[in-house]
């Protein structure tokens, strides 16, 4: 049956990479949802209105839209799932990997509805923002499994290069996760000017001004640590591969600084926030897009043991020379 509808790796790589593009693509809607104040558009779930269709109202349309593209959204994730099992040469990994695609989905739209239902409650906000970019990890990790066979990239034996490539990714979790605070306490609830939405206001009203600082500050101690490990990078000439892509993350990150000084200086404008969440996200793409590429360690070896690859290279010399 499964070789009958087998589909080639090839094949099976464009299915993962439209499924990171529409995962990425859901992100930047939802924040469009958000910032045009629509998230309580439809104010109860799955309905709208408790109708099947969103009412011709622009706020509703908006919000209904957005649910339909996750619909869709959910069918390319479950495509990468499901077609994982008819790829040739099937993979283990790759199945395990694409079942999580569609289940963060399924996840995202049950939190979606706790959120519209809680009246876009900022922890609830912050944690459908957070919930998808753990569902960008999983897709990236199956789009970077996809393009290659197991074996094709040689292992690295650089420890200090693969280290400090990921130690990028739990700076950049901790630097998202106070912008989404960040949001949490701004002027861009998602409701319209007459709906009452709760924000973080744990500090009062300095809130806003605190946590846009405590986000700056992590932010620069990101932008540090990106130049630092691009330095390493070069020093120690890694791959040119980790080498581009922790370089387009620099650039991204400059774009990103230059963003939130302006969205700051002119206090938060919609377009401005959409833009600079928009960045968020590639960064975050970039950031684990370079952890995969600096690649898997070779093995360590205890002291006095003699390498696999050793003993490989002396069994075939062995076989030869019979």
């Amino acid at each position: 049956m499964r070789d009958r509808f087998a589909i080639s790796a090839r094949a099976y790589q464009r299915v993962a990479l439209v499924a990171l593009a529409a995962l990425t693509a859901i992100v930047l809607t939802g924040a469009a949802v958000r910032l045009t104040g629509s998230g309580l558009g439809c104010p109860d779930w799955p309905k709208c209105y408790g109708k099947a269709v969103a009412p011709l109202e622009t706020h509703a349309v908006i919000e209904y839209g957005n649910r339909i593209l996750s619909g869709l959204v959910g069918l390319a994730a479950v495509a990468a799932g499901v077609l994982a099992w008819f790829r040739r040469p099937f993979r283990r990994d790759l199945a395990w990997i694409g079942a999580l695609l569609p289940l963060g989905v399924v996840g995202q739209a049950v939190l979606g509805g706790f959120t519209v239902r809680n009246h876009l409650a900022p922890g609830f906000v912050m944690a459908h923002f957070g919930l998808s970019m753990l569902i960008l990890v999983a897709a990236v990790s199956l789009a970077w499994r996809a393009s290659y066979e197991p074996g094709e990239r040689p292992r690295a034996t650089d420890r200090v290069s693969v280290w400090a490539v990921r130690a990028l990714v739990p700076l950049g979790a901790v630097t998202i996760f106070v912008g989404t605070a960040a949001t949490a306490a701004g002027p861009h609830a998602g409701g319209q000017d007459d709906e009452v939405i709760n924000r973080l206001d744990f500090k009062g009203g300095d809130t806003l001004d605190w946590a846009i600082h405590q986000h700056a500050r992590i932010a620069a101690a990101m932008g540090v640590a990106v130049v630092v490990v691009w330095l390493i990078l070069r020093r120690r000439e890694a791959d040119p591969q980790v080498r581009r892509a922790v370089t387009a993350l620099l650039a991204l990150l400059g774009l990103q600084a230059a963003v939130g000084a302006l969205q700051y200086s002119l206090e938060l404008p919609a377009e401005i926030v959409w833009v600079h969440v928009t960045l968020a996200a590639l960064t975050w793409l970039s950031v684990l897009w370079s952890a995969a590429a600096a690649g898997r360690l070779v093995p360590s070896q205890r002291y006095g043991e003699t390498p696999k690859w050793v003993e490989r290279a002396a069994a075939a010399a062995k076989a030869t020379a019979r």
